[in-house]
């Protein structure tokens, strides 16, 4: 299973660069059905390192295989992200974002903690199930 790994430092620019390395990987591994739900769940989870975690910046981890994706990203934070009970108006400025994982990735996300320090969030995509349609 091919593995590839990215440093984010902590910059406005680290989800940008993080979509960009996740969407590269995955076409190059002809996985194009993933890229979107892929990118935008890559997205929120180093945004939430980059505004949350206070530290040296995230490392990102992905696997693929014909099947599926998984991506991980580590920060120095020991603290794990919850989902954020949403107000029925909807007038939070933030706060969607794992809703939005939780959502693509048909709840194939979670947390643990990481050695030495800080800790781990994730999601899996299937090949069969990508999250967005096209």
């Amino acid at each position: 299973m091919p593995e590839y790994a990215l440093f984010c430092p902590p910059s406005d620019t680290s989800p940008h660069v993080a979509r960009d390395f996740v969407a590269s990987v995955l076409r190059a591994l002809r996985l194009d059905a993933l890229v979107d739900a892929a990118t935008l769940c890559t997205s929120e989870l180093v945004t939430n390192a980059c505004v949350h975690a206070k530290g040296g910046g995230s490392a990102l981890w992905l696997s693929a295989d014909p099947a599926r994706v998984r991506v991980t990203v580590f920060d120095g934070d020991e603290n794990l992200p919850v989902i954020r009970e949403l107000t029925p108006d909807g007038g939070e400025l933030g706060g969607r974002g794992l809703h939005l994982v939780d959502a693509l990735t048909d709840g194939c996300w979670g947390t643990a903690p990481a050695a030495p320090e800080g800790k781990a969030v994730w999601f899996y995509l299937s090949a069969a199930n990508p999250g967005l349609e096209a």
